[in-house]
């Protein structure tokens, strides 16, 4: 289990408000752990997806993938007023490449 918890995506910040270091897991979104040192919070937040994955699998419970390994098509679709929509148009087309490829260039 332990490759696996390696294969997460975690994030450290910084409280300011608790003056503590906190620990995120990505695919955990509602789990967080705390440490006196960034080290010490991912070590932390480790042991706390763990003891999830441990729980999820007594629970039959789906065990969220990680996602460096998940697989992405690369499409994206995206849901915009019309008159954004008419906006990237005129854009695009001043530039002469597809919306597509405009907002591509834009992210």
């Amino acid at each position: 289990m332990n490759k696996v918890i390696e294969k997460y995506t975690y994030r450290i910040e910084w409280s300011e408000e608790d003056k503590t270091h906190i620990g995120r897991c990505l695919e955990f979104p509602s789990l967080a752990a705390h440490g006196e040192t960034a080290e010490q919070a991912l070590h932390e937040i480790k042991k706390v997806i763990k003891e999830a994955i441990k729980w999820l699998k007594e629970e039959n419970e789906p065990i969220p993938e990680p996602l460096g390994l998940k697989k992405f098509k690369g499409n994206l679709t995206l849901r915009v007023p019309p008159d954004i929509h008419r906006e990237l148009a005129i854009k695009s087309a001043e530039e002469g490449v597809s919306i597509n490829q405009f907002i591509l260039s834009k992210l």
